[in-house]
């Protein structure tokens, strides 16, 4: 019997052929299902992990399929003991074309009371399915399908865990210096396992996401509420506490089996010589680099009495290598997409942020800003990426795109150089921000001050700009719904940035123009955008 899947997932684009994997989890000694697809060999069901409470095993298959001229629509059919044959389809780009993308982050809820802020917990899932199969239209225009889904962070929320796990709640009631000592028990394992699987199951197996994941292969990079709120924010001796340190290794193992779908080995377009998961894909013209930013993050530690001091960090220095040398390596790329699951152009908060740590009571909040990139520990190493991608746009006349989640509501924003070491035409790097897919917006008090903070510009460095714009022909720079984003290549060699939220029935639309070396250089301060 079928537990969960298939999940499909992009593997990536070597020698036009679109490597895909599929994972399927079965019952406890069912034997391996069966994938099936025309005029192509069955791959073999891989056996990677029995789940350690309920004995179920996940199973992965790897397909690749050939690329022609011309994109293919690819049908495949699943069997399993006890479940009825499933039939899918996936839709796959012709040869050194740019893929049709969807982005989406936070597949859940922080908190089951927000549950009452929406009528329906998938309808965003629902109508991503629409658009794919092309049963939605808009004013006569097709939408879609997609080839690949990306999925920003949080694609599952474990808050409950807090609440629903006994060890853990009763934890909780300790002291600080006994939560502090206090070992990752036996029993704490086993129930925090359990939950994580389960909570992969329960959520993935909801046939509005389902239908999706099965549908539209995946790149998924995690963010903090898939191992616990404000993970790496936190201070040092409570980051390195047993128990928060045993959560995260088994958050960390249910990442890699059900996000990665990965055991041992990492899986292709791992970046080599690093200890996290950064991720780079090429598909065509097109790049795509994903960012680990939770696997190394940690707070600072405090000069001790041998005077040990460790920094912030949010990628360590191999990482931040293995970044460098794959964007280096890469030739004949004009567009850059930059998956970064904590938006780099974002309000400030840093004066709010020095207030909160002189008042009680805030520590919730305080870890929440101090996640993001314009939080005061993290603005040298945001400096260092800013930096970088600016000097690739230029070198390699490279249009560069950040997509960001986390925050619960849909932004546009730009980085903006004037400096002259960087060609007038590459002096920008966009940033689309969608958030949630699922978990409601802000409330309305706290959208209102957002709004008001997104008209400041912040100097990043000398002759960088930061700053949110206005979406087209509104006056808003937030918009405070759950939404979804779709990104449509054309042949212009535009991205078309669609914003898909809820209540409206339009998407409200951007178009990225890549880099021209032939055009008159750009007015100080463009966004980079038409004017459409």
């Amino acid at each position: 019997m079928i537990q969960l899947g298939p999940v499909l997932k992009f593997l990536g684009c070597q020698d036009d052929t679109w490597g895909v994997s599929a994972l399927v989890v079965t019952d406890v000694d069912d034997p391996p299902p069966v994938v099936k697809i025309p005029g192509v060999a069955a791959p073999p069901a891989m056996a990677l992990k029995r789940l350690s409470q309920s004995g179920a095993t996940a199973w992965r298959f790897d397909i690749g399929i050939a690329q022609t001229d011309v994109a293919q629509s690819i049908s495949y059919t699943l069997d399993a003991v006890g479940s009825p044959q499933g039939t899918f389809s996936l839709q796959i780009p012709p040869r050194k074309g740019r893929p049709a993308m969807a982005y989406a982050s936070c597949n859940g809820f922080s908190d089951p009371k927000l549950m009452k802020q929406v009528n329906e917990q998938n309808a965003m899932w629902n109508r991503m399915s629409r658009l794919h199969e092309a049963t939605e239209k808009i004013r006569g225009r097709q939408f879609g399908p997609w080839n690949l889904l990306l999925m920003g962070g949080d694609q599952v929320y474990s808050d409950a865990m807090w609440q629903v796990i006994p060890e853990l709640a009763g934890w909780c009631e300790l002291s600080w210096a006994q939560r502090m000592a206090t070992p990752f028990t036996e029993a704490m394992r086993v129930a925090v396992q359990e939950f994580f699987e389960n909570l992969y199951l329960t959520r993935w197996s909801q046939p509005e996401v389902a239908k999706i994941l099965a549908s539209i292969p995946s790149v998924m990079m995690w963010d903090d509420h898939d191992i616990m709120d404000g993970w790496g924010s936190y201070p040092w001796e409570q980051h390195n506490c047993p128990v928060y340190q045993g959560i995260f290794g088994i958050a960390k193992d249910c990442f890699r089996l059900f996000q990665l779908q990965a055991a041992d080995a990492l899986p292709p377009a791992t970046l080599p010589a690093q200890n996290a998961f950064n991720k780079g894909f090429r598909m065509g013209d097109m790049g795509l680099l994903v960012l680990d930013m939770r696997s190394e993050r940690q707070p600072h530690k405090p000069v001790d009495g041998n005077g040990d001091h460790v920094p912030d960090q949010v990628l360590s220095e191999q990482s931040w290598s293995a970044v460098y040398k794959w964007l280096d390596a890469q030739e004949g790329m004009q567009q850059l997409l930059v998956m970064s699951s904590i938006p780099v152009v974002h309000p400030s908060f840093g004066l709010l942020e020095k207030m909160l740590g002189f008042l009680p009571g805030q520590q919730e909040l305080e870890d929440d800003l101090r996640d993001h990139w314009t939080s005061a520990p993290h603005l040298q190493e945001r400096l260092r990426l800013v930096h970088r991608l600016l000097r690739l746009s230029a070198e390699k006349t490279c249009r560069v795109t950040l997509l960001s989640g986390d925050v619960h509501v849909a932004a546009v924003g730009a980085v903006e150089s004037d400096r002259n070491d960087v060609h007038p035409n590459a002096r920008v790097v966009n940033q689309l921000t969608s958030s949630g897919v699922v978990h409601p917006a802000p409330p309305a008090m706290a959208r209102f001050f957002l709004e008001q903070a997104c008209t400041k510009v912040e100097t990043v460095d000398r002759g960088i700009t930061a700053r949110m714009y206005e979406f087209p022909a509104t006056s808003r720079r937030l918009i405070g719904a759950r939404n979804f984003l779709t990104l449509e290549p054309d042949p212009q060699n535009r991205l078309w940035a669609n914003w898909w939220v809820e209540g409206e029935t339009d998407p409200t639309t951007k178009v990225i123009h890549p880099v021209q070396t032939n055009e008159l250089p750009l007015e100080p301060k463009s966004n980079g955008f038409s004017p459409h």
